[in-house]
């Protein structure tokens, strides 16, 4: 094997020997010899040797995924949209691959993406519209790691309505003054998804709410399609920029959104905010968001609730048409043309293989597979084995919050070393991006 320059115009060389660093990433990369056997480069079995080092990122993609890797390698040209999963704390092991994508990796291109998030996905979604993502994706990180709902005398857990006001204030500070970023960035059309609620949970209150809660666990079970009889998809969506500078027509979803009853609204100033504060309102820990300026009233909670991975049909837009359902029972509303990069890639930084559908689909293993729903998506996930040497031997969840309670330093400590540990990510990705190997890919 001998050194040759394969890394991205942002590298730069270093030292006498000319090895090239790309940003914070100090990585010798190789070049194969036309003499090495092609055969035996994609197997890994016999990989070189750069491969074997990827020991914390495990990378797997659709069956059209793959063969787009194998037949044209990836660029960040290749992207057409981004989705973001719901999951809480998990979601801060994957501040530094949102690093390296959005400040170093996708401005080597300028094609627009759809960046699609739910609850913390759609926080980190927000971020990535901000001017300097890279400083935006550092503080929230922070702000996340150190947020405290201390309890009050007597509470076993924090009120949801003190939760829901701290949170707001959270949102506030770090999206205040700064919405118009968001939603007129030239490039990326950011979907906030939320859920609501209808019947029973139409408006949050006490017995109802959670009888409406139970009877949606009940129908899931049955069909997915059938909680949409209880909740339903709710889609944020920033408009398009126009030739004159406007911000007019609104940005179509890229994924088809025929499988589960859905409404697409406009983003605003108005709307922003409540929002982003229903995508992440988790049912019972957080208070519901009612009535948001510009969509459907009612009581809007988690979007990860109806969309917990977002295992959306994003291989249908490859068609360029996204149709959006308008009830349970499969009437649709028109289509309409999607000019985002038809034809395009899905990457998913993600903290698990599996894209589960719904957040009541977390203990239905048989819904955990793969379709052909993410025939077109590759997936960027931690390898389980390296996650066993993380604190505490696992993710950061919401658990940690019980485990550590009031020892908010120890968590602090714990979630910060996740995330510090977590650069390997962002440093094998880059890695591998600059000779993209389908033999290290797996199949999703």
């Amino acid at each position: 094997m001998t050194a040759h320059d394969v890394t991205p115009a942002i590298c730069r060389f270093e030292g006498a020997g000319g090895v090239k660093i790309c940003g914070s990433l100090k990585l010798l990369l190789w070049h194969k010899r036309p003499e090495d056997d092609a055969a035996t480069f994609q197997d890994p079995a016999h990989a070189p040797d750069r491969l074997r080092l990827m020991k914390a990122l495990q990378i797997y993609a659709g069956p059209t995924a793959l063969a787009h890797v194998a037949r044209h390698g990836l660029r960040s040209s290749h992207v057409a949209a981004m989705p973001a999963a719901a999951g809480g704390p998990k979601g801060l092991i994957l501040g530094p691959l949102d690093q390296f994508i959005f400040g170093e990796w996708l401005p080597e291109s300028s094609q627009p993406v759809a960046l699609v998030g739910a609850s913390i996905g759609a926080w980190r979604m927000a971020t990535a519209c901000l001017n300097d993502p890279v400083t935006a994706f550092q503080r929230l990180a922070h702000d996340y790691i150190h947020q405290n709902y201390a309890l009050q005398p007597g509470e076993k857990r924090p009120a949801a309505a003190r939760v829901s006001a701290l949170f707001g204030q959270n949102l506030q500070a770090f999206y205040g003054g700064r919405v118009d970023e968001v939603l007129q960035h030239p490039r990326f059309r950011l979907h906030v998804i939320t859920s609501r609620g209808r019947a029973l949970l139409a408006r949050e209150h006490g017995w109802r709410t959670a009888a409406g809660y139970a009877a949606a666990f009940v129908s899931n079970l049955a069909a997915r399609r059938a909680l949409g009889m209880w909740l339903e998809r709710v889609v944020f969506s920033s408009r398009l920029p126009g030739l004159d500078g406007s911000h007019e027509a609104l940005a179509p979803l890229p994924f088809d959104a025929a499988d589960y009853p859905t409404h697409q609204v406009a983003l605003s100033a108005a709307n922003f905010l409540p929002a982003m504060q229903a995508s992440c309102s988790i049912p019972f820990v957080l208070q519901a968001v009612h009535d948001i300026a510009g969509a459907p009233s009612g009581a809007y909670w988690d979007g990860g609730v109806t969309d917990y991975h977002l295992h959306l049909n994003w291989a249908a837009a490859r068609n360029a048409t996204s149709s959006i359902a308008a009830s349970p029972y499969g009437k649709r509303a028109g289509g309409q043309k999607d000019p985002i990069n038809p034809g395009g890639l899905v990457i998913y930084p993600h903290f698990q293989k599996s894209v589960v559908p719904g957040w009541l689909d977390k203990h239905l293993r048989w819904r955990h597979r793969a379709t052909p729903f993410l025939d077109n998506m590759i997936v960027l996930a931690p390898n389980p084995d390296w996650v066993t040497t993380l604190p505490n031997g696992k993710l950061p969840d919401r658990t940690d919050f019980t485990h550590y309670g009031a020892d908010l330093a120890g968590r602090v400590k714990a979630w910060t070393a996740a995330v510090s540990a977590s650069a390997q990510l962002a440093d094998e990705f880059a890695a591998w991006l600059a000779r993209p190997d389908p033999g290290a890919v797996q199949a999703l």
